[in-house]
């Protein structure tokens, strides 16, 4: 028949019934390769991070307000930080409730203060939800 027995011993075994595991070497190795590419990961997520904010190219744009004059306009006040002698080109962008854009507008900075307060009117196809600086490179 299918079934025997057990008496008073467990039906699968005791682990004396079985051979032991096998030593498995090699271990150290796949942690310090997979430690080495989080680091990798890491580093270069960092580095997109840092190269986004402005600091990389010596153009830091800060928003100070914005308005939204009506459904074909917006204004924006900012502030851009830059070295004395170089022009500062500043992309400006409206978007609506959806995320979309519906105005933009390239402003220069010339050449002589460092920091200079910026106030924009830009002309918008649809009524925007908010004004940004999407960003600024020196020229």
């Amino acid at each position: 028949m299918a079934t025997r027995d057990a008496g008073n011993g467990p039906v699968l075994g005791t682990p004396d019934d079985f051979p032991d595991r096998p030593e498995r070497g090699g271990r150290l190795v796949v942690h310090v390769v997979i430690g080495v590419l989080v680091a990798i990961i890491a580093g270069g997520w960092g580095y997109v991070m840092w190269s986004m904010n402005g600091s990389a190219n010596g153009a830091i744009a800060q928003v100070m307000t914005f308005k939204v004059q009506g459904p074909t306009e917006a204004e924006i006040t900012f502030l851009v930080s830059k070295p004395d002698d170089r022009e500062a080109v500043c992309r400006v962008r409206a978007m609506d409730v959806y995320h979309v854009e519906v105005g933009s507008k390239e402003v220069r900075i010339p050449p002589g203060q460092g920091t200079k307060q910026v106030k924009e009117r830009l002309s918008t196809s649809a009524e925007a939800t908010s004004v940004h600086v999407q960003y600024c490179n020196l020229v």
